[in-house]
């Protein structure tokens, strides 16, 4: 079964084993800190958690999946691009749904940095996962660096997003006693 597709999806076992790996260790701690934020003394609601929690989880559940979908022994790499693109799409799609809820939630006022972090990498990344799907499903090998690079910034992406929570949590907490 020494297909093309193996053959080139192989050389980036390593890749998705520590990248997948991590995506699923970081969405087990998510749940750390939602923990965290219940404890605090900070008012809460479940808009807010839509808005800068749970995304953060949806980012690691991509990159885990990202790491399955390559690292399965396809014939053809236009098949893993089909769910990469898909993948793509749909973060775009839950990109915008985030938008919406950061936009009515009422607990918090973005500032840049929570608009960069939480809106416009993430929909880059999601943008650039199309693009490398798309070249995957042509054969190019530059596609899979893109979809490599866009796993690590989700991952980045999600690692910010968690400690700016944590960091948020405990300096509003601190600050209230």
């Amino acid at each position: 079964m020494d297909t093309q597709a193996h053959s080139v999806l192989s050389q980036w076992e390593s890749f998705y084993v520590i990248v997948g790996s991590s995506a699923g260790g970081l969405t087990g701690l998510m749940f750390v800190v939602v923990a965290l934020v219940k404890e605090s003394s900070l008012p809460r609601s479940p808009d807010s958690i839509d808005a800068f929690g749970t995304p953060n989880v949806i980012h690691f559940v991509a990159v885990l999946l990202l790491a399955a979908v390559l690292s399965a022994p396809w014939q053809r790499l236009q098949d893993p691009a089909h769910v990469v693109g898909a993948t793509a799409l749909a973060g775009i799609v839950y990109l915008l749904i985030v938008l919406r809820r950061m936009l009515r939630q009422p607990l918090y006022k973005p500032v840049l940095e929570d608009w960069i972090w939480h809106q416009i990498l993430p929909m880059i990344g999601y943008a650039m996962l199309f693009a490398g799907a798309a070249g995957l499903s042509h054969d190019q090998n530059w596609a899979l660096f893109t979809i490599g690079g866009v796993a690590l910034l989700l991952l980045f992406v999600g690692i910010h997003n968690a400690w700016d929570t944590v960091a948020y949590v405990v300096s509003r907490d601190k600050g209230d006693k």
